[in-house]
């Protein structure tokens, strides 16, 4: 049997296979070990203690679990909460100012969870009730907390970024600069799109009552300070430390931590039972994450060792659409992908594959990175693999329809494309701050 029909075999029992149902850890790992034995033979096996080898003593990947519990920290521990209060009493009399609100807090929220579930069940927790009491649409409500919480996968500290590096050979500390931008931008669209929509349709988000806006100035400005401040010293901690030279992203998440918990304890919410529903979580999330990491490990040790990763390559190379017709292909399989399995799945499968492909067109790997990451955040919005929506209908009230929560993040959804766009059009947008800091 040729090299091209095994590979293609392989993959055909790899979509077989997610496409059944079962984990993807076990299909990796399953497929792994058939194809292996079959067509490598027994010596396989030293190929995966090499890869479990080197997923075990990676030091990069060890900081996923300290911001696993930061996120998680952070989520349970009512600083969402506090952070919504001091936003919305500044924002609460614009139209939508209650959703503007919702998305600035998903934007501070971002930079101290890393991982979307925290930060969609933190922030609709305490922003849907909110909306709702005021009469917003459901839809917009929906969208915007979706939309919001998803900037947690982009926006650093993100697990996804620590996860990306090491696959591809990346500092951490630049995918983390090369972020920020694309994380603001989009946040920037949200805000712009809810204050245009409820400026032409006042009905979707009526402001808030003269009776709760009005505040005295000190007490706004001390709410702010409160509860901003300590977040924003949360974020000088982890991502100041690994700018300045000072600690590793591995030193800076478990900073991070400790952090957190500080910040609970000032808060007055540090409970042991508090430490050990994150501790128990943070648990759970990483035994996934490394799970199927080296699943993902052992099928590209199989997949090298067969060729395919020259196959692919010489497939893409040669298609007769020019590197940037490859380039838009590459970018239209990671949505249709991310629609359909999930985003770790793409991550430990496909960007190993499609990175290389994208070096030897001439595109710059931290451009190409940062674009991948973009695309990659449609996913959690795009039915019917999109995690934000499963964890805003577990969350919701009765009165929110399965259906109001999908044509709320329409709209979102294409400004999440929008911003993909402006950043392929404007590479700047990836890549200049990385370019003002020697990592």
């Amino acid at each position: 049997m040729s090299g091209n029909s095994i590979i293609l075999l392989l993959f055909i029992g790899l979509i077989i296979g997610i496409f059944s149902g079962f984990p993807a850890a076990f299909i990796l790992g399953g497929l792994s070990m058939i194809f292996g034995l079959i067509f490598v033979g027994p010596e396989v096996f030293g190929h995966f203690v090499v890869r479990l080898e080197g997923a075990m003593t990676n030091y990069t990947l060890l900081a996923v679990p300290f911001f696993l519990f930061m996120g998680v920290f952070m989520e349970k521990s009512g600083v969402a909460e506090k952070l919504f209060s001091a936003i919305y009493v500044w924002c609460g009399k614009l139209r939508g100012g209650l959703a503007v609100s919702t998305v600035i807090m998903a934007m501070l929220f971002a930079a101290t969870t890393g991982i979307v579930g925290a930060s969609v069940v933190g922030i609709g927790l305490i922003a849907l009730p909110a909306m709702m009491a005021r009469k917003y649409d459901k839809s917009l409500a929906c969208g915007c907390i979706c939309a919001g919480g998803t900037l947690g996968v982009l926006i650093p500290p993100s697990v996804l970024i620590i996860i990306y590096g090491p696959l591809v050979n990346l500092s951490v500390g630049k995918l983390f600069l090369s972020a920020y931008l694309p994380g603001i931008l989009l946040g920037v669209l949200y805000i712009a799109y809810i204050i245009i929509r409820c400026y032409f349709q006042p009905e979707y988000g009526p402001p808030i009552s003269d009776e709760e806006y009005r505040i005295p100035l000190k007490k706004k400005v001390g709410l702010m300070m409160t509860s901003i401040v300590p977040i924003g010293l949360i974020i000088f901690a982890v991502l100041g430390s690994i700018l300045l030279g000072i600690a590793s992203v591995t030193e800076a998440g478990a900073v991070g931590a400790i952090a957190s918990m500080v910040l609970a304890a000032f808060n007055g919410n540090l409970t042991l039972r508090l430490i050990k529903e994150a501790c128990m979580e943070t648990l759970k999330v990483t035994s996934i994450i490394i799970l199927i990491a080296i699943s993902a490990f052992y099928f590209s040790a199989v997949f090298v060792s067969l060729g395919g990763d020259d196959v692919v390559s010489n497939m893409f190379l040669t298609l007769p659409i020019g590197k940037w017709g490859v380039f838009a292909f590459m970018m239209l399989l990671l949505i249709i992908l991310g629609a359909l399995i999930d985003w770790m799945s793409v991550l430990f499968i496909v960007i190993p594959i499609i990175t290389p492909v994208a070096v030897a067109l001439g595109f710059d790997p931290l451009w190409f990175a940062g674009v991948v990451m973009v695309n990659l955040q449609i996913s959690f919005l795009s039915p019917p693999f999109a995690y934000a929506l499963f964890y805003m209908k577990g969350i919701s009230p009765p009165e929110i329809k399965t259906t109001d929560i999908y044509w709320g993040v329409v709209p979102f959804v294409g400004l999440q494309v929008l911003g993909l766009l402006l950043c392929i059009i404007f590479p700047g947008i990836i890549t200049y701050i990385p370019s003002l800091f020697n990592l």
